[in-house]
């Protein structure tokens, strides 16, 4: 799952934005949102700035909020307040055939019963 959702921020490229939900979507864990947030702290080199909570709002706080803000607009990122124009910036990820069978399976108990 680690390796998906890495994945799936690196191809977020340079001035563009995504959300947690959409890299957990397009890693093939569309309800796996929070594990997102821990690979970035996990996972060295990626573009953590990259990615933003939904509408578009910064969600770390403090500092960490502050320099995500200063690269993104180092990127060419502008702020409309304090949230991004997803509708200018998100990176649209291509509908994959994979990602289907990606999705984690949960065993089914059987209904018949003695």
């Amino acid at each position: 799952m680690a390796a998906a959702i890495a994945a799936a921020i690196r191809k977020v490229p340079r001035g563009r934005v995504s959300t947690y939900g959409a890299i957990a979507k397009a890693a093939g864990y569309p309800r796996c949102s929070r594990h997102v947030s821990k690979v970035l702290k996990q996972v060295g080199g990626l573009p953590w700035q990259r990615i933003l909570g939904s509408g578009g709002r910064i969600s770390l706080r403090g500092e960490y909020a502050m320099e995500q803000r200063f690269l993104l607009e180092a990127e060419g990122v502008r702020f409309r307040g304090r949230r991004v124009d997803l509708r200018e910036y998100e990176h649209r990820f291509a509908a994959s055939k994979g990602q289907a069978a990606r999705r984690p399976t949960v065993a089914r108990k059987s209904q018949k019963r003695n």
